[in-house]
């Protein structure tokens, strides 16, 4: 097996880690400031766009396996 995707696997892993590490901590520590009610509003605007692209994602994928052919009866 060759080394080099392990190594690459493996920094990849660390570095994400360690960026969810430091991410998590730093909203963690904003959230203690007394800003909570900004930080609810916030959440709920981020999880909403996220809705409406998840959204909008699937029906672009159905639109676009439509348009292609593909059958898409259950």
């Amino acid at each position: 097996m060759d080394w080099v995707p392990v190594v690459f696997v493996i920094f990849k892993a660390v570095a994400l880690g360690l960026a969810m590490f430091f991410a998590i901590k730093w909203h963690y520590d904003q959230g203690e400031k007394g800003e909570t009610l900004a930080l609810v509003r916030t959440g709920g605007k981020v999880a909403a766009v996220f809705a409406l692209a998840v959204l909008a994602l699937a029906v672009f994928a159905f639109f676009l396996s439509s348009q292609l052919g593909l059958d898409l009866s259950l």
